[in-house]
């Protein structure tokens, strides 16, 4: 997937050098967006381990700029408030729990953008990752317990370079979005079951608004 990301990227950015650039006029303007939705994320792991886990939801919000270069060619650059994470469920001593992991990130995607017909587009890129923050929830009968990581944590990686691709289509003013982004890098995880090495990947969902 990382290898795909980055020849389509390339390949992209090679068709736009290829496109007649055009001026952005008023009827191909630089626009301004918001974006919210849903995400669904997972972990990859990068160490043979017994740690078996499920998807969890969490939250997206972005703003954007699209930047006309061509007809049907744009760069997409975005800030945007991202949960990622995993679930696990099994039974200790016999009782039933379950293990949730929230990771806030501080994202910034650097999108290229094709559109090859109105009202339908193609985004692909890299994206780099800021963690904010990290939780812990575990639950066991009806007890819970939850707490935060601390950030000084060797075993949490701070900056994280990843990739994006996905489909968007809409109106002039609205916009859906379908995406998939995973880390290129793990976190610094010792590869116990505790504390896994993996990499996070994850299905975003977004409604948006463009101005």
């Amino acid at each position: 997937m990382k290898k795909m990301i980055m020849l389509t990227t390339a390949s992209l950015f090679a068709a736009a050098v290829g496109l007649q650039a055009q001026t952005t006029t008023a009827s191909n303007p630089i626009r301004f967006g918001l974006r919210a939705g849903v995400n669904l994320s997972n972990m990859i792991k990068s160490s043979d381990n017994d740690v078996t886990t499920g998807s969890k939801t969490g939250f997206n919000a972005a703003a954007l700029v699209n930047i006309p270069i061509a007809s049907v060619f744009s760069i997409q650059p975005e800030v945007q408030f991202s949960q990622k994470g995993y679930k696990e469920s099994g039974t200790a001593l016999g009782a039933p729990y379950e293990y949730k992991r929230t990771t806030n990130f501080i994202e910034v995607p650097l999108l290229a953008k094709i559109t090859p017909v109105a009202g339908f587009g193609i985004v692909v890129g890299p994206q780099f990752s800021f963690l904010a923050s990290t939780k812990t929830k575990f639950t066991v009968a009806n007890a819970t317990h939850e707490s935060i990581v601390e950030e000084d944590n060797d075993n949490l990686r701070k900056n994280v370079l990843g990739g994006v691709i996905g489909l968007e289509a809409g109106t002039k003013n609205f916009v859906a979005s379908l995406r998939y982004n995973i880390d290129f890098q793990n976190n610094n995880g010792d590869g116990s079951s505790t504390t896994p090495a993996y990499k996070n990947q994850v299905i975003s969902l977004g409604l948006g608004i463009m101005f």
